[in-house]
């Protein structure tokens, strides 16, 4: 038999960002205790910043009788000269039975003590307390709370429990609150709780309360007021995702409003007033004309009959950010934008400052600088080295501006505007605001040759200048961001196309740095091929075993590879290659000579073979070509024995299949791939 069960946890308000980490994992953790206590079911799951809310439209009235068995000690251990040992009369206290009830059974041929005992299923409104007890307990939020005398923990405090069970209130006390028959409404309408009849009133009255409590619904009425807003006004307004969950998550009866500002901060450059907005009140920007407009949209948890009174106190938070943000920009604008203040921060203890560590980043620069001289010349001019140097030791001069002190996500961002102010090149300028990128999984690399450049010696110096001094990422680890940074080469030197055989970089940028063992340091950027490619990973160790080591090209490989596996008769197909490679593993792979070919399709074979184009660069067309000598592989593992009896045939016939394994290993190691 099944009832309708609602749970409603009411808390203080939960902080968004620690939250929405922990939300993908609330329906598990509330199943995991469904099943621990064998009441699993299906049910609905709603959230406000106020309170978790449980509806079971079935939940069972207890649990479903079970059968327990406990086995003990075996009968030798058990059992000495007619009487139970201490070991079977522990079994029996254990077990809850007398000496007389004890008994053995045969179990994996070996005969112990064994009782069976049926539990009845315990009342499920008995165990609601203590399931929502472990549940709560179970969330993982990286901070907690403690309040009362310091004995209850969690994100915030807990305030209240609701839980109707059918028609039935639930009795309970944790955390120091009893269970009533009542909920808090909104802020706005009363700071005192509400007495709920029923769960069709709690869910029919929740607007009246001014609770919304379907998250996708409050998200609807945000996106909707938007639309309004915007076809209203003429504007645009820009929806950041993350923001959109952070305000759905801290309003229990959302609505959104245009506020508006001075026009004379637009003079501040847009990402600051975006950043502040966004950062410091979770406001979304507003547009018009493609350019930012002196508007904002805030959105609100108050339930008010006077909305203006709540636009006039944002605008006044707003102004009082963006005079301060104004301040920074006019006295940042008038102080000297060098790197000299650099010397007086320091990067690492055992690397020295941000100075040196710039001093560094040029030296790898110009070392890049001759392996892609031609491109920048032809993009920034012969003098391309000495803007090199200007735009790396300028790249980070903005962290010592108060702008970057207040905002520091805007680093990079503000240098460039500065150094645009003070007149420096176009490509010094770009460089500087694209110097950190790509930032991200799905960021924009670098526009150009001469940025990407920069870009690699800052990624280059990090990685080289960490792993020297033993900074070196493990486990889940990585508080200097290694990982991010290999990945950025990577995807730079793709981007750009550049040849970049990792083995001769380290190498020759090596005698920067303390001494060290950068085999460690190419395994490490190798490996970030295993996530960076969305393929099978057998297929990013097989191009990497083929000793190719530039990473343009192990790339482009690691693709064409990755495209022809799928196709519906590679599977089939590449049985023969892997008999193939699996033949040849141990041997010792010779010349072919031909006057010793002495079958047919051993003839055929290298005959075809010899045919081929191997096209350097066409990776797609050359594994192509070489898959497509199945038939001729398959005819001569069907008719030639490579074992002959002779050890001449027989080597020559191993090394006509070895130079189609060679030819591969060009470019991937074959016998790695599995599937």
């Amino acid at each position: 038999m099944t009832k309708e069960l609602l749970i409603e946890i009411g808390v203080e308000e939960l902080p968004a960002i620690p939250f929405l980490k922990e939300l993908p994992n609330i329906k598990t953790k509330w199943h995991k205790v469904l099943q621990e206590y064998r009441l699993d079911g299906e049910f609905e799951f709603y959230y406000t910043p106020r309170r978790l809310v449980f509806l079971h439209k079935n939940f069972s009235i207890s649990q479903p009788d079970s059968t327990v068995e406990f086995i003990g000690a075996p009968k030798h251990v058990a059992l000495k000269d007619g009487a139970f040992t201490k070991a079977a009369l522990s079994f029996a206290g254990k077990c809850g039975i007398s000496e007389s009830e004890l008994k053995f059974k045969e179990i994996d041929g070996k005969e112990v003590l064994f009782y069976e005992k049926e539990l009845k299923g315990e009342a499920s409104k008995n165990l609601l307390g203590d399931m929502i007890e472990k549940f709560l307990l179970s969330l993982s939020f990286g901070k907690s709370m403690r309040w009362g005398n310091g004995e209850f923990e969690f994100i915030r405090p807990v305030r209240s429990f609701l839980c109707i069970f059918g028609d039935e209130f639930v009795e309970f006390e944790k955390f120091g609150v009893k269970s009533e028959g009542s909920t808090y409404p909104h802020r706005s309408i009363s700071y005192d709780k509400i007495s709920i009849a029923n769960i069709d009133e709690y869910f029919s009255g929740s607007k009246s309360r001014g609770i919304i409590l379907d998250a996708n619904e409050r998200r609807a009425i945000v996106l909707a007021a938007f639309d309004e807003i915007s076809k209203k006004n003429g504007v645009q307004i820009e929806i950041d995702e993350e923001l959109l969950d952070e305000v759905v998550t801290i309003t229990e009866y959302p609505t959104a409003l245009l506020g508006e500002f001075e026009s004379e901060f637009l003079q501040i450059p847009s990402e600051v007033i975006i950043t502040s907005m966004k950062e410091n009140q979770r406001y979304f920007p507003v547009f018009k004309n493609s350019k930012l407009s002196n508007h904002f949209v805030v959105v609100s948890n108050a339930i008010s009959n006077d909305s203006a009174l709540i636009v006039r106190g944002n605008e006044k938070v707003l102004r009082a950010r963006l005079s301060d943000a104004m301040f920074f920009w006019q006295s940042d604008l008038k102080a000297e934008f060098s790197p000299e203040k650099l010397k007086n921060i320091t990067y690492l203890k055992e690397l020295g400052s941000i100075y040196d560590k710039e001093l560094r980043e040029v030296r790898v620069a110009q070392i890049l600088g001759k392996m892609y001289k031609d491109r920048l010349e032809n993009e920034v001019g012969k003098d391309f080295n000495a803007k090199l140097e200007r735009a790396v030791m300028l790249s980070k001069a903005d962290l010592t501006s108060g702008m970057v002190y207040e905002f520091t996500e805007l680093q990079g961002i503000m240098g460039h505007y500065y150094a645009r102010a003070k007149g420096e090149d176009e490509a010094i300028v770009t460089a500087i605001k694209e110097q950190y990128l790509p930032d991200g999984e799905d960021a924009q690399c670098p526009s150009g040759v001469f940025s990407s450049v920069v870009a690699l010696s800052s990624k280059l110096d990090a990685l080289l200048g960490l792993f020297s001094v033993g900074k070196i990422p493990t486990g889940t680890k990585d508080p200097y961001a290694l990982r991010r940074a290999a990945n950025g080469v990577i995807r730079i030197v793709q981007n750009m196309g550049f040849e970049f055989d990792i083995v001769k970089v380290l190498e020759e940028l090596k005698d920067g740095y303390k001494e060290f063992d950068t085999s460690i340091l190419e395994e490490f950027i190798l490996d970030r091929l295993y996530v960076f490619f969305d393929v099978n990973s057998s297929i990013v160790k097989a191009c990497i075993n083929s000793g190719k080591r530039d990473i343009n090209e192990l790339g482009k490989a690691i693709n064409a590879l990755a495209k022809i596996s799928k196709d519906d008769e590679f599977k089939e197909n590449f049985s023969t290659f892997k008999r193939l490679a699996n033949i040849i593993k141990d041997s010792e792979i010779l010349n072919v000579n031909e006057n010793l070919i002495k079958n047919e399709y051993e003839k055929a074979l290298n005959d075809k073979f010899g045919a081929l184009d191997k096209k350097e660069g066409d990776y797609e067309g050359r594994l192509n070509e070489l898959f497509g000598l199945k038939d001729s592989i398959d005819g001569f593992f069907d008719n030639v024995m490579i074992n002959d009896e002779d050890p001449n045939i027989k080597a020559n016939r191993i090394a006509i299949i070895g130079q189609i394994y060679k030819e591969f290993l060009k470019i991937a190691d074959i016998k790695e791939i599995s599937f």
